[in-house]
């Protein structure tokens, strides 16, 4: 394992390898592993760690890439602030130990629930810094959004999974804590009506910050959830406003308790249903009206949860399974998330990319990682999260 301290050294040692690198931040695998894993050497970037800058007043943060998450959250929640993307800790689905690290976040664009409202991580990236393949330091961004000449890196880099340089330092948007939260709860919808109050309440004005459906599984009704937030008058308002909208759709409850709000949100971002036990854990993007049909082609015995509106679908399979085959082309993408080392061989964790789209990503990766030492085997990876 090397761990560099310095972008100096982390551009020294790149500059002098022989044998390519699997990139680590904090040690989670946050996807339980992308294809790198057998590659014997380990570039641990917990080194570079540390908030180097942060303007409250201006919504502003700038960190090192191996700072852990928790810690950036910690520093902004002092100043009633957070990551509007909502980024989820996935080591209790996966069974993995280990620290989240903002880089890591950024290098897989990794979003949550929010995400349906608020955009990704990669909507709040402003700039970053990293060695490529090369050994050069690079700089793209800053720490104010304006427009960028030349190649959007900031945006390339979010979502690349290392392929195409090593993060050091990431600047980013922050913004206020909502004040208050609700979540209004339907039971015994089919996964097609529950598609469709998810989409009635996603456009109405609103501002929904959440929408998730969770089907029928041993003891427990069909739940659908939407989720409201901000300052407490107008999450009551609008709370009621959308009970209204959302008539016909069933009998509605509402959870207003925040800590309840907040930890069933928590568990839908991280498919807290699927924890221990013991499936293949797919991860589906598709366009919501499509994901009804998707579900019901499923092999028997699948477990689901749809987020995002039914834009997000995850799924529990059959151990060894391959699910893509079993769907057939479908629009979207399909991510291997939890299985184990022999099944992420034979199917690869990220969905296969059409030619087109497989001959820019060689080329960015050629121009970036000429000699392939980044995260070598990862490949489909930069939509695979969006």
């Amino acid at each position: 394992m090397i761990r560099p301290e310095t972008e100096a050294e982390l551009a020294g040692v790149i500059r002098d390898a022989r044998r390519p690198f699997r990139i680590q931040g904090g040690g989670t695998r946050s996807v339980g592993g992308t294809g790198a894993g057998d590659v014997p050497d380990v570039l641990d970037m917990s080194g570079l760690s540390g908030v180097t800058f942060y303007d409250p007043g201006a919504l502003t943060m700038v960190a090192q890439a191996g700072t852990p998450l928790a810690e950036i959250e910690t520093v902004l929640a002092a100043e009633g602030q957070h990551l509007a993307f909502e980024p989820p800790d996935y080591r209790p689905l996966l069974g993995t130990t280990g620290e989240p690290t903002i880089g890591g976040v950024v290098a897989g664009n990794i979003s949550g629930p929010r995400r349906v409202r608020a955009g990704a991580c990669r909507d709040f990236m402003l700039g970053v810094r990293f060695v490529d393949g090369h050994g050069a330091l690079i700089r793209n961004g800053g720490r104010v959004m304006k427009n960028v000449t030349g190649y959007d890196l900031v945006r390339l880099m979010t979502g690349s999974w290392g392929t195409l340089g090593v993060l050091t330092e990431v600047a980013f948007k922050v913004l206020p804590k909502p004040e208050a939260a609700a979540c209004l709860k339907i039971y015994g919808l089919t996964g097609a009506r529950a598609v469709g109050a998810m989409s009635r309440a996603l456009g109405s004005p609103y501002e929904v910050t959440g929408a998730a459906h969770v089907p029928a599984d041993a003891g427990n009704d069909p739940v659908t959830l939407i989720r409201i937030e901000g300052f407490a008058h107008s999450v009551t308002r609008r709370t009621e406003r959308l009970k209204t909208l959302l008539t016909d759709a069933g009998e509605i409850t509402v959870v207003t308790d925040p800590a309840e709000v907040r930890r069933q949100w928590r568990a839908l971002g991280c498919a807290g249903r699927f924890h221990g036990d013991g499936g293949d854990v797919w991860r589906l993007s598709v366009p919501p009206s499509q994901a009804p049909g998707l579900v019901a082609r499923m092999p028997e015995g699948t477990a689901v949860i749809l987020d995002w509106g039914g834009g997000l679908i995850w799924a529990s399979c059959r151990a060894g399974g391959d699910l893509r085959a079993h769907l057939g082309a479908f629009d979207g993408h399909a991510m291997l998330v939890r299985a184990d080392d022999a099944t992420r061989r034979a199917l690869g964790t990220f969905q296969p990319e059409p030619p087109p789209l497989a001959r820019i990503s060689a080329g960015l990766r050629a121009r970036f990682d000429p000699r392939g030492l980044l995260n070598p085997g990862i490949t489909g990876g930069t939509e695979a999260m969006e």
